[in-house]
């Protein structure tokens, strides 16, 4: 299974988001650290999520990096996160 499909499968299943976006953009580091032949090393995600209302921004990504801690100790290098409560995205 792909990289990505295992992120949207995992966060998916622990944050039931109304919406997420994974954008791999494993190509834009292409030659520095961390990245692999083929990609899929360096993500982007977006995600709103009923699960971050309430919650500050560091303790969201703590939520993230715990559900995909498998693939941050492998395949993963970069992860960067816009984590949005559906009260903020409305706002």
């Amino acid at each position: 299974m792909a990289v990505a499909d295992r992120i949207r499968e995992k966060l998916s299943s622990g944050l039931q988001p109304l919406r997420m976006e994974i954008t791999d953009d494993s190509h834009l580091h292409a030659g520095h650290a961390g990245a692999r032949e083929g990609g899929e090393s360096h993500f982007t995600v977006e995600i709103v999520s009923a699960a971050f209302e309430g919650v500050g921004r560091v303790q969201r990504q703590r939520l993230i990096y715990g559900l995909l801690e498998e693939e941050m100790a492998g395949p993963v290098h970069a992860l960067a996160l816009r984590t949005i409560a559906p009260s903020e995205e409305k706002a």
